[in-house]
């Protein structure tokens, strides 16, 4: 397993990163603590959550995953070996926190709560889930700008976070869902106030959307913040499993109507030239699709989720797979014709 440096903390993480946000609503506690013994057994030593997870987002659920993390956590030990990311939700979920906010109150009963589930006194990465201003992300697009004056300033949320690391909760911080004024928004005051400096930014980034290319991927190099990738097989849909109107009895897109990011006539279209390639080269498409991402120069760790330990197999063997220049050339004359159908 490769590792990669964590923008400047000093930890190195694996390259693939074990996601969970299915623990607690598709996959069992007994489950999920398969997958992460076999994830560690294979070299992967980051593990990412989120205090809103599992997802669809419910308050009957919220939290599960965590706590499956941290029964898993107590009966395996040797905690300092690993990376453990979690996330503080940003607004609009009213069913955590009375609705949350990334204020200095919210961010200490945040990372409490989460410590707590987990059953570890520390997170090695916390971050930011989404932006508590009004911007673009989830796939908005078409900024207006807005004042947004009950927006939490962004001092105070880093100053919150400072607050965390001088306490020994929180190891490095790190965005998410965030935009490129965001991020360097955020390098900046940490210049300016001696605040912790982002190590990281967690947004979605795949075959059918390559739009952290514009601007995030050159402050991922200028500025060692690197991404981290999720949804690199677009909710499923690039292994091709949905093609035709194929809808898999256990398919998140065929158990949750929420999910519609990756469904459009575009993104089946771009899907389908994909897989075609793959099968023309005798690769799993889902396997070609994430060796594509892990062979990013701005990747610090590609989050890779499953539901099934079929799945996390095939997930991890993309691991030692390289793209060759035919097979990289011919993904970029895909994406010159159908760019970015899901940003």
């Amino acid at each position: 397993m490769q590792t990669r440096p964590l923008g400047r903390t000093g930890m190195e993480v694996s390259r693939l990163c074990l996601g969970t946000m299915t623990f607690g609503e598709q996959n069992s506690e007994a489950e999920a603590h398969e997958q992460l013994d076999r994830a560690v057994a294979f070299g992967i030593n980051f593990i990412d959550t989120a205090e809103m997870y599992p997802v669809p987002p419910m308050a009957k659920t919220q939290g599960l995953t965590e706590r499956y993390i941290g029964s898993w956590l107590k009966q395996r030990g040797a905690r300092d070996d690993l990376i453990i990311a979690t996330k503080a939700a940003g607004p609009g979920l009213d069913h955590i926190r009375g609705g949350p906010r990334l204020t200095r109150e919210q961010i200490h009963q945040a990372i409490d709560t989460s410590l707590e589930r987990l059953n570890t006194d520390y997170v090695d990465l916390y971050q930011l889930h989404w932006p508590d201003r009004q911007t673009n992300f989830f796939g908005k697009l078409g900024y207006v700008h807005s004042e947004d004056e009950d927006a939490t300033p962004l001092e105070e949320t880093l100053s919150a976070l400072k607050e965390l690391v001088d306490a020994g909760k929180v190891r490095a911080i790190g965005l998410s869902n965030e935009t490129p004024w965001g991020t360097m928004r955020s390098l900046q005051l940490a210049d300016q106030l001696d605040l912790p400096r982002v190590a990281s930014i967690q947004n979605p980034y795949n075959l059918l959307n390559r739009s952290f290319e514009v601007g995030l991927a050159e402050i991922a190099h200028r500025e060692d913040v690197g991404l981290l990738a999720y949804s690199p097989l677009g909710f499923g849909v690039l292994s091709g499993k949905y093609l035709n109107g194929a809808q898999p009895p256990k398919g998140r897109l065929t158990l949750y109507e929420r999910f519609k990011r990756y469904t459009s006539p575009e993104a089946e279209a771009a899907t389908q030239a994909y897989v075609a390639l793959a099968e023309k080269h005798a690769l799993d498409p889902a396997q070609m699709a994430l060796a594509f991402v892990n062979s990013r120069s701005f990747l610090t760790s590609n989050i890779i989720g499953a539901t099934t330990m079929e799945q996390l197999e095939s997930n991890l063997a993309s691991e030692s797979l390289k793209l060759d220049n035919e097979v990289l050339e011919a993904i970029e004359d895909i994406h010159r014709r159908m760019p970015n159908p899901c940003p």
